[in-house]
């Protein structure tokens, strides 16, 4: 019965291996893949901003105590708050492909900013400032995370 076990715990007792791949000719092609899947090199950090600005719309309602008596808009900024912190958990997974959602944000700040008015009733100055700091921080973030994504994908055409 012959020995198939590796002494050293790698290739190099076989015949015909080095025990190193970095001779192998498909070495770089396989590099390359596997930076196109994992979108690139990440060129600015945006991520945590976003998520940051997701959190405090999410919390906004209870920091500035609205939720008694705006509670429509108290929900819509939670739900508004969760999807701007999974646009930020989607840019952190696969920055190269998902820095698209920068024009998507910049819609949902455009909407922080109209909300008060659609969606709650008779909104007082705090309310209308923190929905138009939060708009304004997100259509910030979305165009810096959309030409983010157009310099990358200009780079690897």
């Amino acid at each position: 019965m012959a020995d198939v076990s590796h002494s050293r715990g790698d290739l190099g007792s076989h015949p015909h291996a080095t025990g190193d791949l970095g001779s192998h000719p498909d070495v770089p092609e396989m590099q390359a893949r596997y930076a196109q899947m994992l979108g690139g090199g990440r060129v600015m950090p945006v991520e945590a901003p976003v998520f940051l600005v997701g959190l405090y719309c999410a919390a906004s309602p209870w920091i500035l105590h609205f939720t008694g008596n705006q509670s429509a808009l108290a929900t819509h900024n939670l739900i508004m708050g969760i999807a701007i912190g999974l646009m930020a958990l989607a840019i952190t997974i696969a920055p190269g492909r998902m820095m698209g959602l920068g024009g998507a944000m910049s819609v949902i700040g455009v909407w922080m900013i109209i909300a008060p008015w659609i969606v709650g009733s008779n909104p007082d100055r705090g309310i209308i400032w923190n929905n138009a700091v939060i708009g304004g921080l997100t259509i910030l973030l979305g165009l810096l995370c959309a030409g983010v994504g157009m310099r990358a994908g200009r780079r690897t055409k």
